[in-house]
């Protein structure tokens, strides 16, 4: 992998993002200004941004996220890069955010966090690195990438794919999935444990998703 980076401040977010409007912005700024302990209750008391409810409850012995099959697209190499939308300009934006945790709530600074998906027409780039990149977790275990809705295919519901490593430790290969999907039931793949939490903005989505490795 490319040399790693922080995923830096919020203050800096303010201005990186350009074309990001205000409420995605807002947003993902709560989910950068929120204490990350304890999670639950620091969801609850924040005031100036909009809520963030947990995908699980952050407790003692979490119970660590699936492993799900890589499938026939994943690419080795993937860029340093967390901004994907312009590789598919005319999709859905959507920002997905979360913390890499352990199974016992602490945050897993530096972990490789690495995402691949299909575009808005169901289609993945086999030959360059299109909605393809990774990160590094913050030093709080906070990753975030903004990029488009991937859209349907045949045989498929609608999925990310997601690869995560905590420092030193093993990789987790998953997907994760969308609330509502009429196509979530009849997927071999889809695990209810794999959903993210959704919130609709004026300017796309918002999913949230911890996982735990």
């Amino acid at each position: 992998m490319p040399g790693s980076r922080s995923i830096g401040s919020s203050n800096s977010l303010m201005h990186k993002d350009p074309a990001m409007t205000t409420s995605r912005r807002a947003f993902l700024l709560g989910f950068l200004t929120m204490p990350l302990v304890p999670l639950a209750s620091a969801i609850a008391s924040v005031q100036e941004a909009p809520l963030l409810p947990l995908t699980r409850i952050c407790a003692d012995g979490d119970e660590p996220t699936p492993a799900r099959e890589a499938g026939p697209f994943f690419k080795p190499n993937s860029p340093l890069k967390q901004d994907l939308y312009p590789d598919a300009p005319h999709g859905e934006r959507i920002t997905i955010a979360g913390f890499v945790l352990d199974d016992r709530c602490r945050p897993m600074p530096r972990s490789l966090v690495e995402i691949w998906q299909a575009d808005d027409n169901g289609e993945y780039d086999r030959s360059g690195f299109r909605l393809r990149g990774h990160q590094f977790a913050d030093e709080q275990g906070r990753w975030w990438f903004n990029t488009v809705v991937p859209a349907l295919y045949p045989g498929r519901t609608r999925h990310f794919h997601f690869r995560v490593q905590r420092p030193d430790g093993d990789v987790l290969t998953t997907q994760l999935f969308f609330p509502g999907e009429p196509s979530n039931a009849g997927d071999r793949i889809f695990d209810e444990a794999l959903l993210m939490t959704i919130s609709q903005t004026g300017d796309g989505q918002f999913a949230r998703y911890d996982f735990v490795v």
